[in-house]
């Protein structure tokens, strides 16, 4: 990890292998921008109040108040107590899924096969629903507090039949999205594959990550104003921050 303590805008900079997972706290104020290296990453993200661990993000909630089946910018992403957790003020995908969740121990097993981390140490193939278990047990939580989570870089269509196509190739190397925390968040973590990746092989897709402060959210804000729901979204999270920091 490298730390920046002089006045250069990142704070904090990290590389994540694939296959693997991490959690962090986030203050209100700090923008945490996720970089796909070598393009068709999938990131796994769940989001929790770290004052009241009960309050998570909501996908329903997320995708209903703002009439989208995607996340790109503008769009903002709810608990399921009506506050913004954080807001996408940048974003070179166009594109985010929050529908598929994770991959599993049995479906890892039935892609790839199985290697396990006594076998094959750093490069045995975790998924994603267990790497999540792994970070909410650090945080006295488990698998009953486990909700929809987030799958950034990756895409998933709609067929004529109604069923759910994954589009490799959504996220090209370089390509990245910024998150702007409006609260203080709890953020977990994973690089393993997206569910319904066809690839033949375990994909293992690197990420690097940056933490720098936000700029202060103005009247305008794109993220505020691209939806009415946002709008009150942001006053509800006005009101929680202002009661918390009293």
């Amino acid at each position: 990890m490298q730390n920046v303590s002089n006045n250069n805008e990142i704070i904090v900079e990290e590389r994540i292998e694939g296959g693997c997972h991490w959690s962090l706290s986030l203050a209100k104020g700090m923008v945490l921008r996720l970089v796909d290296e070598q393009g068709g990453a999938n990131v796994g993200m769940l989001f929790f109040n770290p004052l009241n661990l009960l309050e998570r993000y909501n996908a329903p909630d997320t995708l209903k108040c703002q009439h989208t089946f995607k996340l790109s910018k503008g769009n903002c992403l709810y608990s399921d107590m009506g506050r913004i957790f954080c807001s996408i003020i940048e974003d070179s995908v166009g594109w985010h899924e929050t529908i598929c969740g994770n991959t599993t121990k049995d479906i890892v097993k039935k892609k790839w096969g199985e290697r396990s981390y006594q076998e094959y140490k750093n490069q045995w193939q975790q998924n994603g629903y267990d790497s999540f278990l792994v970070e909410l047990t650090k945080y006295g939580l488990n698998k009953k507090d486990m909700a929809s989570n987030l799958n950034l870089f990756s895409k998933v269509e709609v067929d004529s039949n109604g069923d759910l196509l994954y589009v490799p190739e959504n996220s090209q190397a370089g390509d990245f999205i910024e998150l702007r925390f409006e609260m203080d968040t709890l953020v977990l973590f994973h690089t393993c594959p997206h569910p319904l990746n066809p690839d033949s092989d375990y994909p293992r897709k690197p990420i690097s990550y940056q933490i720098r402060k936000a700029d202060i959210v103005e009247s305008d804000d794109f993220c505020m104003n691209s939806r009415e729901e946002n709008i009150r979204g942001f006053e509800n999270n006005r009101i929680f921050n202002a009661s918390v920091r009293t």
